[in-house]
């Protein structure tokens, strides 16, 4: 199994997208890649628009030699409407009726009619598909964070050919939800790609009892895989992110995707104040 982190908060941007190969097909997990709007009051720097204009890129190389295009939910820093990759691949997404808010459900509605007529597209929540001997399953929706979270629902991806076994936990800050990380644990995996909680957001959308739940649960997965943890997303947005979970860096299994691939992390949002002054 060939795993490749293609776009992630670590790297530049907002995203978490990843494309895996098996002998059998070809996957990339949440086609999309974005930025963020404001930060510190300020919009963009040249360098993150810069980034964006590689990683989409990147996303599209990869996109057009994939069997098969998943999304977990309906934020564009996890799918592309308006791209024009999902022509002949089959493609597994987020039920747009069930489990979900008000503006996912408008952007699923739209994201069907864009690409309905061009590819073969199956709603996914917990179901299971299988390709040759890979196995792509799906878990039950999950909230977007946490269980009082007004963003809606995300869907897990596991994708397992016998050899390996990854899981791509989109959007789960931390998981915060205990049951979110039962489920990962459930699963198993070899390796885990999982959303780290957005602690930018401590004492305002996301409380300090929450990050303590997210921490508890990711050294619960720690203990109870043997799995690779890939750390990133939300989490990453946030200059101080290994102070905030010190014990779970204690553990030299967790990474952020960047230093999967053995590079830096280049946390350009993270950074925009330097950026602007720079």
């Amino acid at each position: 199994m060939k795993l490749i982190p293609l776009a992630f908060d670590s790297m530049g941007v907002r995203s978490m997208a990843t494309y895996v190969e098996t002998k059998d097909v070809r996957v990339l997990i949440d086609p999309g890649a974005a930025l963020g709007p404001r930060r510190y009051g300020l919009p963009p720097a040249r360098e993150e628009y810069e980034e964006l204009e590689r990683s989409v890129s990147r996303i599209r190389e990869y996109a057009v030699k994939s069997d098969i295009l998943t999304i977990s939910h309906y934020h564009y820093d996890h799918h592309d409407p308006d791209a024009g990759f999902y022509d002949g691949k089959v493609v597994y997404a987020k039920d747009r009726l069930h489990d979900i808010n008000k503006s996912q459900k408008e952007r699923g509605r739209h994201f069907e009619e864009t690409v309905k007529d061009r590819c073969e597209l199956v709603y996914a929540d917990g179901k299971e598909f299988r390709h040759g001997d890979t196995v792509i399953k799906f878990s039950p929706p999950f909230p977007h964070g946490s269980e009082r979270t007004r963003l809606g629902y995300v869907i897990m991806t596991t994708i397992d050919d016998g050899s390996g076994r990854v899981l791509h936990a989109s959007d789960v800050s931390g998981p915060v939800y205990e049951k979110a990380a039962d489920y990962i644990i459930s699963e198993n995996p070899y390796t885990a790609i999982i959303d780290g909680p957005a602690t930018i957001f401590l004492g305002w959308k996301m409380s300090y009892d929450d990050l303590k739940r997210a921490e508890k649960n990711l050294l619960r997965i720690i203990k109870e895989t043997d799995a690779e943890i890939i750390l990133d997303h939300h989490l990453l947005r946030d200059l101080k992110y290994r102070e905030r979970l010190k014990r779970v860096y204690e553990h030299e299994n967790v990474r952020s995707a960047a230093e999967y691939l053995g590079t830096e992390n280049n946390m350009l949002e993270a950074r925009r104040r330097d950026l602007w002054g720079k």
